[in-house]
């Protein structure tokens, strides 16, 4: 968890600026306060501090210079504060909304002050003047417009949009505006509506229940249709795409591999149903 220290220290939500580094900084009060006195006694500016600029423009540490350390800290800030302005959406935030950013907080092993950093974004995006908008644009910028990592990020929020049950119209306008911001084709909504709807389904069943045909052809994205070359493609294209190795190569908290295993998991038992279903 050493850039998750980084962040406790004050120093890579210093260095990251924007209203990313902002909410770091709100967040950790004091730490991200001393970090700015400091930046200003080396002469950087105000405006410096909160310039979402390119990191190389930090030359006074080599700590800044980690692009995916910058990664990290944007999406796991991003995450937290998003979801909490995504259960805020329907009016209300709910206990099962709740216990589903307590759960990611599970799977990324957080505690002390790295869970209390995590919780108080998730306050945070519950605010009315959240700027949701620049906050997304700066996470696309940072995840250095990886197709893959932003797919990731829509999930997740739609597993917390999923965590009591339904996707209300509020929630559902609210993704669709994330959708378009972080510019992600059109229809990948639904596809990726649809995948994870299947998924929560498949997670709330009894073990002892199989895996419908349905919810299997909808986790790998394609319809009952399809040829057996055209399931397998979309199968390893899956695989390639949740690969926890390769995403976080590309900048996702290493704590989150636990999240992208549990989607490849996910996915290899719909392949491997379906299989068993063609009887291939």
């Amino acid at each position: 968890m050493a850039w998750l220290g980084k962040i406790l220290g004050g120093t890579l939500g210093f260095a990251l600026g924007g209203p990313l580094g902002a909410l770091v900084g709100v967040t950790l009060g004091h730490n991200f306060d001393r970090a700015s006195r400091a930046g200003r006694n080396r002469g950087w500016a105000d405006h410096d501090l909160l310039d979402a600029g390119d990191p190389a423009d930090f030359h006074e540490s080599a700590d800044f210079l980690d692009p995916r350390e910058r990664t990290q800290t944007a999406f796991f800030t991003a995450t937290f504060a998003v979801m909490g302005h995504l259960a805020k959406a329907d009016g209300q935030v709910t206990r099962d909304e709740i216990r589903l950013a307590s759960r990611v907080m599970d799977e990324m092993q957080l505690s002390g002050a790295h869970r209390q950093l995590a919780r108080r974004l998730f306050q945070e995006g519950r605010a009315r003047d959240f700027p949701v908008d620049d906050v997304l644009d700066q996470l696309r910028r940072e995840c250095r417009y990886s197709s893959h990592l932003v797919t990731m990020f829509v999930e997740i929020l739609l597993h917390a949009a999923f965590a009591d049950g339904t996707l209300h119209a509020r929630e559902r306008a609210l993704l669709e505006s994330i959708c378009a911001r972080l510019r992600l084709p059109a229809g990948e909504l639904e596809r990726l509506e649809a995948m994870v709807r299947a998924e929560h389904h498949a997670r709330s069943g009894k073990p002892s229940d199989a895996l419908s045909p349905a919810d299997a052809y909808a986790i790998l994205g394609v319809e009952e249709s399809c040829s057996d070359a055209e399931l397998k493609r979309a199968y390893r294209r899956m695989m390639n795409r949740h690969h926890p190795d390769k995403l976080v190569a590309k900048g996702l908290p290493e704590e989150m591999m636990r999240v992208a295993t549990e989607k490849t998991r996910e996915i290899k038992a719909a392949y491997d149903r379906l299989k068993e279903v063609r009887g291939l």
